[in-house]
């Protein structure tokens, strides 16, 4: 075993249960492995239940690629998707990539001036839109992003602002708009591209050329535009299953965009890798999502914890029927249902969108010491002290750097050496260490670390043991200057409807679990509207910092 912190893992030729490594070819694969299985349910805008099978899923795909391939998409060609959580999703992205494309996944959280931002960055060629979410009207975003638009056809849309976008195709039912153009007439361009064709550009495709654009959540700036090869993503496809331990019948439900790389890998790859179905709700509705699970059978639900939260808090929650969830972390909010029965644990595993997931983990079954998981084939992660870049002794808290075949090549139109170290390594600015049996412990953002009168405190272990008390939902643990401590413990919580603690009763709950420097000095209380959030509901700490520090004067 070695003794730094440096480990590697096994040879990425050695991993076993991968298939073709681009996303032509994973469509490809699963569709001929599972063609008659059912491969996706959604509920259309009219209330109707659809249904495709993995060959009509392909089927579909292949339409969006003829049309593509008509219209002169192709090679570095970038098409946007700005869609929420539906079949269509799906088609566009895998069409786009079986055509040679590669697919800018579009936030639909985004306001006017963050998708304008996204759409110029990318430098979009192509976009599929829907409608209207929600509130939301995409069309009226558009028109007023590309005020040309209504004077343009479809092919000739230009604007100062986004010079290289020639094409805005809606896949709703939408008010007559000149250069808006219908799906149905999208589609029609296809009608005769060969099939040798689309089989050529498929072919044509590697592992190694750009498949995907993410953008980050943006929690201290603006989102950056994260480049991913097919390889990167369909190697999480292939194995995400595998880590949760699927098998053929499961039936996944998700509410949440695919345009986050986690909800790719882990609701759409673990699913499709093994043949499963994908139950998509549009967005997230608690009372709608219950009534899911129970009519199609949901047996895995992918979801945020503060979701799992409003589905207790529904008010159909007792009554609804569960026991279909058959993977369910026993430790989590769903276990507590009294249909449900469950020994499983979800997997754990440390990773970011630059690294399309994880790059180390395994199967909960496996973890026996609440770890993040040994590092995964073909990947490389060192434990370094951050002002020195020395790799660190085994056992000691540094800074996690990674490099490796799901690791992105950069940011878009940012120099490679502003991403990557000149070993190739991304240095994540996340805490960490090894223990002697090589697995990665992960304890936070290393600009998150409290350092409290010599000590230093995790702000992710104080809010894992906050939030295993019953009142409460979540809790984000902060340090504020202190004339004395440097820095003390603050907790700001957000209680569960109906319950109630006050400040005391958090901190004597957590000396039970925690050493007497980590517990909060200070517990504050606020609703979820009144904590600074990114769109992916992660905490914007250095907001938060400040928002603590204001009302502590």
């Amino acid at each position: 075993m070695a003794t730094l912190s440096e480990i590697q893992g096994p040879d990425l030729s050695q991993e076993e249960g991968l298939g073709p490594l681009t996303l032509a070819g994973f469509i490809a694969e699963v569709n001929a492995r599972y063609s008659a299985n059912e491969a996706l349910y959604w509920r259309n805008l009219d209330g109707e239940d659809m249904r495709w099978t993995y060959a009509g899923m392909h089927r579909e795909s292949l339409r969006v690629a003829r049309a593509l391939l008509a219209l002169g998409v192709g090679k570095s060609t970038r098409v946007g998707i700005l869609i929420s959580n539906r079949p269509e999703w799906i088609f566009c992205m895998f069409g786009a990539a079986i055509a040679g494309a590669t697919v800018v996944a579009l936030n639909t959280f985004s306001t006017r001036q963050e998708l304008r931002y996204q759409l110029k960055l990318a430098d979009v060629e192509l976009l599929f839109m829907e409608a209207a979410v929600a509130s939301h009207d995409f069309v009226e975003d558009i028109l007023a992003i590309c005020p040309r638009l209504t004077q343009m056809a479809p092919g000739q849309l230009f604007t100062d602002d986004l010079p290289f976008l020639r094409r805005v195709i809606c896949i709703d039912e939408s008010p007559a708009c000149p250069g808006l153009q219908p799906v149905g007439d999208f589609m029609a361009y296809g009608n005769g591209i060969p099939d040798s064709v689309v089989a050529a550009a498929a072919a044509s495709c590697s592992p190694v050329d750009d498949g995907l654009i993410f953008f980050s959540s943006g929690s201290t700036a603006q989102p950056k535009a994260i480049q991913q090869t097919h390889r990167a993503a369909t190697l999480q496809c292939w194995r995400a299953g595998h880590w949760y331990e699927f098998d053929g019948a499961v039936r996944s439900w998700s509410a949440n965009g695919f345009f986050w790389s986690g909800n790719f890998a882990m609701a759409l790859g673990c699913t499709l890798g093994v043949g499963g179905c994908l139950v998509l709700q549009r967005y997230f509705q608690p009372d709608e999502a219950l009534e899911l699970f129970e009519r199609e059978k949901v047996s895995y639900a992918f979801a945020w914890p503060h979701q799992y939260a409003r589905l207790k808090e529904s008010p159909g929650w007792q009554s609804a029927n569960l026991s279909s969830l058959v993977y369910v972390d026993a430790r989590g909010i769903l276990a507590s249902h009294p249909t449900v029965e469950t020994s499983w644990r979800e997997p754990n595993g440390y990773g970011a969108t630059e690294t399309f997931t994880f790059v180390t983990g395994f199967a909960g079954s496996r973890n026996k010491d609440n770890s993040f998981g040994p590092v995964l084939p073909g990947n490389i992660v060192r434990i370094i002290d951050p002002d020195t870049g020395r790799i660190l002794p085994l056992g000691e808290t540094g800074e996690i750097i990674v490099k490796g075949p799901t690791l992105s090549r950069g940011y878009l139109k940012t120099p490679p050496e502003d991403t990557l170290d000149r070993e190739g390594f991304f240095h994540t600015a996340d805490a960490g260490y090894f223990s002697p049996q090589g697995n990665l412990f992960w304890k936070g953002r290393l600009g998150d670390i409290i350092k409290t009168g010599g000590a230093n405190v995790s702000p992710t272990e104080v809010d894992a043991v906050i939030v295993e008390h019953p009142a409460i939902q979540s809790a984000f643990t902060v340090g504020v200057p202190d004339a004395t401590l440097g820095e003390i413990v603050v907790s700001c919580v957000i209680l569960r409807k109906g319950h109630e603690i006050d400040e005391e009763g958090v901190r004597r709950f957590a000396k039970q679990s925690l050493a007497a420097y980590k517990v909060p000095r200070r517990v504050l209380f606020f609703s979820e509207q009144d904590l600074p959030m990114t769109g992916s509901n992660k905490i914007r700490r250095p907001e938060l910092r400040k928002l603590i520090s204001g009302l502590l004067k």
